[in-house]
């Protein structure tokens, strides 16, 4: 039989379980593919073709040279603006090019390390991807060329030694914050080779006892996410085959993170 000292002591208690319960951390939604991304995509100022000889990807420079092209940094970051900045609101009535122009250029003009106290509401679309679509030319206009991947400030990061150590630390890292919500963009690279020098946006984890795959968007694909692997055993990353990427082991760093980044 249970006194009524007794019986008070498991009531906190329970009531505690159920408060924590309730306080308990939730998953957190991130940026979501292909919703929060561009319909449109980088062209790249190389034509790439497999090579049936040598089984190896060639390629040779396009002519005339694509209008659009040079800018993955550019759309990457543009992707993250949007994501930590703007709510969009199918419901409200659709504005005309004045206003779309006004949000647009404020969310570029955004900081893409910190988001705004206030999100822009964009009226008239579900996402990021019917926005763009419908809007490629205004939101093209306002994507700074390549210069802004040329002069980002975490490029001097690439000189220096990419550490065992410190790429199981970045896969740590971007594996906290894609379950956090956030949308983490990766310079991923071999230089001083040139056959890989890229950025793409993080936005989701599957960890496998062998490895942890990211999957990202990348602006140069708007059709589908690309894989970046982390192998545990080899500890270092690797990037698929693409049409600009005969596929290997590449080196990874965050960037628009932070003051040195």
């Amino acid at each position: 039989m249970i006194d009524s000292r007794t019986g008070r002591w498991w009531t906190v208690v329970l009531l505690a379980v159920c408060l924590w319960r309730c306080d308990a951390p939730r998953a957190v939604a991130g940026l979501r593919f292909p919703e929060d991304v561009f319909a449109f995509a980088n062209e790249t100022v190389w034509e790439y073709h497999d090579d049936p000889a040598s089984g190896r990807l060639g390629w040779s420079k396009r002519d005339p040279r694509p209008p659009f092209s040079l800018r993955c940094g550019p759309m990457a970051r543009a992707v993250r603006q949007f994501y930590q900045n703007v709510r969009f609101d199918p419901a409200a009535p659709r504005a005309d090019a004045a206003t779309y122009e006004r949000l647009v250029v404020a969310v570029m003009a955004s900081d893409p390390r910190h988001p705004r106290t206030e999100r822009l509401v964009v009226p008239g679309y579900a996402d990021l991807r019917s926005f763009s679509a419908e809007h490629a030319a205004l939101i093209q206009a306002h994507i700074s060329g390549a210069w802004s991947s040329q002069l980002q400030r975490g490029n001097w990061r690439m000189i220096f030694p990419f550490t065992f150590a410190h790429q199981a630390a970045t896969m740590r890292k971007l594996a906290r914050e894609v379950a956090a919500g956030e949308a983490p963009i990766v310079h991923v690279l071999r230089f001083p080779n040139i056959t890989m020098n890229h950025m793409v946006v993080v936005y989701a984890a599957e960890e496998t006892p062998a490895e942890m795959r990211f999957l990202a968007y990348d602006p140069n694909d708007a059709s589908a996410p690309v894989v970046l692997s982390y192998d545990r055993v080899a500890r270092r990353f690797s990037y698929p085959r693409t049409l600009y990427f005969p596929g290997g082991p590449v080196r990874v760093y965050e960037i628009y993170d932070g003051w040195l980044y």
